[in-house]
């Protein structure tokens, strides 16, 4: 095996979670996934067909996601939107080993003493789920239309910071995406700056 050869194996490999990272594409269909929730089901995303779907990413060890969480902030955004009849999916991406890694059993508890409402919880040890969306960060939230098609992606408000009192003076990027949908409208600011901890990532 040449050098050249070998070499362009290794920037294939490398270009691969930049490919699949470039599918989350805004106005395009979301791309399709099979996920198995913490309950040991398994959904897909053509599952809430003709609703309106968020994916949150999160680590309940980051900082960041312990600011939304313990403020109560994240819990009434779900409470809020699944009131609506949005479905609202939590996804852990932590690989095992890595922080914010939990299993079934683990994540459940945790909502359930954070009093966190989301629809479901989705286990991604492997990465593949966070990897085909871009997930960048935790948090890091996306909302798709009931057509399927992506309608935003980014951070959950606009001030990126662990400090809950900035919670209060922040754009809350995600609500204002979500009444956009709800009203038929094109979201204003579709595309926003995820912040928070990087997703923990397998190598």
């Amino acid at each position: 095996m040449t050098w050249m050869f070998r070499r362009s194996l290794l920037v294939a490999a490398l270009a691969v979670p930049v490919l699949a990272w470039a599918n989350a594409a805004l106005d395009a269909p979301a791309p399709a996934f099979t996920a198995t929730t913490a309950e040991g089901r398994a959904v897909q995303l053509s599952d809430f067909k003709g609703k309106t779907v968020v994916l949150e990413w999160t680590n309940h060890d980051c900082p960041f996601v312990k600011k939304h969480y313990g403020s109560g902030n994240m819990q009434a955004q779900q409470k809020a939107a699944t009131a609506q009849g949005v479905v609202w999916l939590q996804v852990i991406s932590s690989a095992p080993g890595q922080q914010g890694h939990v299993d079934g059993a683990t994540a459940l508890k945790l909502n359930a003493e954070r009093g966190a409402a989301p629809t479901a919880t989705l286990l991604d040890p492997a990465g593949d789920l966070g990897r085909l969306y871009g997930a960048q960060t935790t948090p890091h939230l996306f909302v798709i239309r009931a057509d399927g098609t992506l309608a935003y992606k980014g951070g959950i408000d606009s001030i990126p910071s662990a400090k809950v009192e900035d919670i209060a003076k922040a754009e809350p990027y995600v609500k204002l995406a979500l009444a956009d949908v709800a009203a038929g409208k094109k979201v204003e600011k579709a595309s926003t700056r995820p912040y928070g901890c990087s997703v923990k990532y397998g190598s």
